[in-house]
């Protein structure tokens, strides 16, 4: 078989682009038919196609941050059960310390045959809305140990030979809160392996067992050479950045990250040496986790071209000293570790924007803040609301940050607010941008947004997870840091109590839950924006006038008409003088 020339190429292409469009497919099939919130409108969960190695061959849309803890999982199930797959089998797992990322994070492989013979493995990961433990949701950052988080999955047969698990079934279904939705996304993933496994045998029967197995090796290896390729266009050096969470939950220590960007060549290898050593809270990441939020970052860095797979592993080497933060020992807790994924992709783009300091953006905010609602209606029937919040980009070195928008390494979405209130006892009184609270900039940072949640239950428990209060997201080349983080409960008395960033609360009826995110920084010196931008920002009631005469030493006022809005040269002038 000839591997060399045009042909070979267009091959190899037509078969990324098609094993790509079945993982796309199978998210697809996740999305009309899951059950809860999470999966079905934050679109928290990934699909992939994976050989018989354990390798990414192909990703879908959907996550880019979970391609790493695939192979990492895969590993788990073949190391078990490697030369004992049948057809018909679906293996489960969701222990981060046997694979798996946290515990609501369950993965789902299909072992996928065409004539007899393993070919490889349809996967889907979706984040559960509960797996049991002492709080509700899963996602609790002051568990101080994984036994308080939930079930623990190690690699086990969900199906055998085409025959459900019936016991583990009914073990999962008696420790869940919402049984239900759980099943119901259960059968969303099963579909989508089913839908994968029918995808790649169709692959196999185009290009024949043989050649299939030889395209995907080459189909790696080409990856890993664009990617030693975009790296080698970089220049050597080493370039390091620290950033902090604010605490742990349980202390006000802040917990520092630090990275070291070192480029040689065509390799780029991220050292965490320095990071803090795990803390007591569930807000540590797994080096699985750590392992793919790294992976996404640099793919963020070197370009959209170069293919989902494994391949682009090759080029990148990790650093996490073992029992840090970025690479917690048993029995550490890590269920809120999604915390941990935003600040270590902060601090890798920090390290970045020096390396590349034309082309990084000013730091945005994404998921810091987690919001679980949970409780009874009045007949006992539990209900469980779970939302992550992804808000905006910081400013970049040509535009503005985007105002609503999840940040380069992921693509989720908020819940919108009819679907919340269709399905759960809470109104929501206010959602939208808050004005003033982002970064100035020669380009500002994007908006921070705010919920408020009205409790039409009798009571419930909030569990939440958010962040900079403290440490505020970082501007760029003298661009104004973003705002910081606001959590209140509105009491039926009237009193508003301001609430610490990460925490258990209870909510009475008629309680309003207010947050406000962190607003995004900005990029370059605010004296030098365009003040044609700070005027479309004023009409269009992102930014007050009271802001930009304090920020950018620019005067807006009201037109003699009273609507309008116009610049006072003269007076702005007078005020950048002074």
């Amino acid at each position: 078989m000839s591997t060399d020339g045009m042909s070979f190429s267009i091959e190899l292409e037509l078969l990324k682009n098609a094993a790509e469009s079945v993982a796309d497919q199978m998210a697809l099939t996740i999305v009309r038919t899951a059950r809860s919130s999470v999966a079905k409108d934050s679109m928290d969960f990934s699909t992939s196609l994976v050989n018989v190695k354990g390798d990414v061959v192909a990703q879908g849309l959907c996550q880019p941050r979970h391609m790493c803890a695939i192979p990492s999982a895969a590993g788990a199930v073949i190391e078990r059960y490697k030369g004992q797959y049948q057809e018909g089998d679906i293996y489960i797992l969701n222990d981060p310390y046997e694979g798996g990322t946290h515990l609501p994070d369950i993965y789902l492989f299909k072992p996928v045959f065409l004539e007899r013979k393993l070919i490889g493995f349809s996967c889907a990961i979706v984040h559960h809305t509960d797996v049991g433990g002492r709080v509700a949701g899963g996602n609790a950052s002051n568990s101080t140990e994984i036994y308080q988080e939930g079930l623990r999955i190690p690699p086990l047969k969900l199906y055998d030979a085409g025959e459900p698990n019936e016991t583990l079934f009914r073990i999962i279904d008696k420790n869940v809160r919402v049984p239900d939705k759980v099943a119901g996304d259960f059968r969303a993933q099963i579909s989508a392996c089913e839908l994968g496994e029918r995808g790649f045998q169709d692959l196999g029967r185009q290009y024949g067992l043989d050649r299939l197995e030889t395209l995907f090796d080459h189909l790696l290896d080409y990856t890993e050479e664009l990617t030693r390729q975009a790296i080698s266009r970089l220049q050597d050096g080493q370039w390091e950045f620290a950033d902090h969470i604010d605490n742990d939950g349980f202390t006000n220590d802040p917990v520092p990250i630090r990275v070291r960007i070192k480029k040689a060549g065509d390799t780029i290898t991220a050292d965490y040496t320095g990071t803090s050593p795990q803390v007591k809270g569930a807000i540590n990441s797994t080096l699985s986790y750590t392992s793919s939020i790294t992976y996404a970052c640099v793919k963020s860095v070197l370009g959209v071209d170069i293919p989902n797979n494994a391949g682009f592993f090759r080029p990148i080497n990790i650093v996490a000293p073992e029992g840090s933060f970025v690479n917690p020992q048993l029995p550490a807790p890590v269920a809120a570790r999604g915390l941990a994924a935003m600040r270590i992709t902060e601090t890798l783009f920090g390290a970045f924007a020096k390396m590349l300091p034309d082309k990084i953006f000013a730091c945005g905010v994404g998921l810091d803040t987690g919001v679980t609602i949970a409780g009874y209606f009045a007949d006992r029937r539990p209900f469980l609301f779970l939302e992550f919040m992804y808000v905006s980009w910081g400013g970049g070195p040509d535009r503005d940050g985007i105002d609503g928008a999840s940040l380069p390494h992921s693509n989720y979405s908020n819940t919108p607010v009819e679907v919340i209130e269709a399905e759960q006892p809470m109104m929501i009184d206010c959602y939208g941008f808050v004005p003033d609270r982002c970064g100035a900039g020669k380009f500002r940072g994007g908006l921070a947004f705010q919920r408020h949640y009205r409790l039409l239950a009798d009571e419930a428990d909030l569990q939440l997870r958010s962040d900079r209060q403290k440490y505020l997201p970082y501007g760029l080349h003298g661009g104004q840091s973003g705002k910081p983080s606001i959590s209140q409960m509105n009491r039926n008395d009237g009193d508003l109590e301001t609430l610490p960033s990460k925490g258990l609360f209870q909510m009475q009826r008629g309680n309003v839950f207010h947050h406000i995110t962190a607003g995004a920084a900005g990029w370059g010196d605010p004296l030098d924006r365009d003040v044609n931008n700070i005027l479309e920002d004023v009409v269009n009631e992102k930014l007050s006038p009271e802001y930009v005469r304090r920020e950018y030493s620019v005067v807006v006022e009201r037109n003699s008409d009273g609507i309008t809005w116009e610049i006072n040269f003269e007076a702005t002038e007078q005020l950048r003088q002074r």
